[in-house]
């Protein structure tokens, strides 16, 4: 999960909107009208009131609902892989890399498509909603692993793309000045949904099985989002007709992009380590019961609900290079001294609570990420203001590098684990078979904040 500070690019064609924000020099999206009356139209205001809190709220539950199912994709794998007819399947963790793997590599090609049709985009949650509810419902029939993938992993990934997406490119018009805590508080809905969805799921397949599971799962989707897809709804006047380019990515070629991107791509490598490997590191090193293990990615990711939201509140108020150090520097000391020297339980939780809120929060920089490539200036001297780099299409690539660390991440850390290396020959947590991921999951979170050096040496 898994997530802009977008410039508005409102697309209109035959309706010319006020937009002058008395007393609002600072806006960061010129082009959004606040709450003017334009050709008998009232504007609902932007970063306040109760339509951009209905609409935030609705976001949030999406968000939850959508992200946390794939984040909660070690109970299944577990059940799988002790259960008939899957026990036994080597396929079975691509089920999960597969669905959140699809829902980050996607958005380069779902953003496109919204701003083309962007009247049709207003159906976009209620069809995505359908999607998964019927991929869930499918995957309740399933006889093999291949079946899963196709609905759990392709089907649940392309429908919660569509719903989700809608979420992403309106909030810019809701948001201005208070983007980053809007976005924070958005993706703070993954980390709720990876705490409380994985316990509901854990009880439903203990009382009741699999395939009535997935089938109860399906019904309460639909029915705890059906009620908020209403509120995700553009606020400005929709225009029948798109003039939007979608090859326009000159920003992949911008030097500051790059050097985001490639710290990006690099700390999801690591990122993902620790929710595959906590578990059986706090039971097989540790010997910890099942729940208490279980409870470490609990921790991880109720601390990344504060990380993100805090976040949200740095990124609107300082540079996005100084926000990704903070989310690096608490990263780096909690992998390296505290999952790296844990011998018991407290100092793991510890740990899990530390990487939770800092490494939780990177993703909440791309705010700040996006509002720098979009602004800078120009060879003839003025600013970009969104016009040249369109900013949904930053976001959709820093989500596909972030879904490349995310799909590799897998087989990677697979390789690290094999063999025990430095088993019995280092201290702590170094010593206990998994010190090759420790090292790995702390080093990439060094790369990942590199920004902060090439910043001060002017190379972006």
């Amino acid at each position: 999960m898994g997530r802009t500070s977008f410039e508005s690019q409102p697309q209109l064609e035959s309706i010319q909107l006020d937009t002058t924000t008395p007393g609002d020099s600072s806006s960061l999206s010129p082009d959004v009208p606040s709450e003017h009356e334009h050709e008998g139209v009232s504007l609902p205001p932007v970063d306040t009131g109760k339509d951009a809190m209905l609409f935030l709220t609705a976001c949030f539950i999406i968000e939850c609902l959508v992200w946390g199912f794939p984040f909660a994709f070690g109970i299944f794998q577990n059940y799988y892989s002790t259960h008939e007819p899957f026990k036994g399947s080597s396929s079975i963790a691509a089920i999960g890399t597969t669905a959140m793997g699809t829902m980050y590599l996607s958005a380069p090609f779902v953003f496109p498509l919204m701003r083309l049709y962007p009247k049709q985009n207003r159906y976009g949650p209620l069809a995505g909603l359908l999607i998964m509810c019927a991929a869930l419902a499918l995957s309740s029939f399933a006889q093999t692993v291949w079946h899963l993938i196709l609905t759990q992993g392709v089907l649940f990934a392309i429908g919660g793309s569509i719903c989700y997406g809608p979420c992403i490119l309106y909030m810019d018009e809701w948001f201005v000045k208070r983007k980053g805590i809007a976005f924070g508080t958005m993706w703070a809905g993954t980390g709720l949904g990876g705490f409380a969805i994985p316990l509901l799921l854990e009880f439903l397949l203990g009382r009741y099985g699999l395939r009535t599971t997935l089938r109860i799962w399906a019904v309460a989707l639909f029915v705890l989002t059906i009620p908020v897809v209403y509120f995700i709804k553009p606020r400005l006047p929709v225009s029948v007709k798109s003039n939007y380019k979608p090859f326009k990515l000159g920003f992949l070629l911008d030097r500051s992009f790059l050097m985001y991107q490639a710290a990006n791509i690099v700390e999801a490598l690591g990122f993902f380590m620790p929710g595959l490997y906590l578990p059986s590191y706090a039971s097989s090193i540790l010997g910890s019961e099942a729940f208490p293990a279980a409870l470490t990615i609990l921790a991880v990711n109720v601390a990344s609900v504060f990380g993100c939201i805090a976040m949200g509140v740095f990124v609107d108020r300082f540079h996005p290079t100084t926000c990704i150090m903070i989310s690096t520097v608490g990263t780096v000391i909690g992998t390296f001294l505290l999952w790296g020297f844990a011998t018991n339980m407290a100092v793991l939780y510890v740990f899990c609570v530390i990487y939770g809120f800092f490494a939780g929060s990177y993703t909440s920089t791309w705010t700040g990420v996006i509002k720098q490539v979009t602004s800078k200036p120009s060879q003839t001297g003025t600013a970009n203001a969104g016009s040249a780099f369109d900013p949904v299409m930053i976001f959709g690539y820093l989500a596909a590098g972030r879904g490349i660390g995310n799909v590799v991440s897998g087989p990677l850390s697979e390789a690290l684990v094999k063999g025990m290396a430095w088993q019995g020959q280092a201290a702590g947590g170094y010593g206990s078979g998994y010190g090759p991921v420790i090292a790995f999951t702390g080093a990439t979170a060094v790369i990942g904040g590199t920004s902060f050096l090439w910043k001060r040496i002017g190379w972006m």
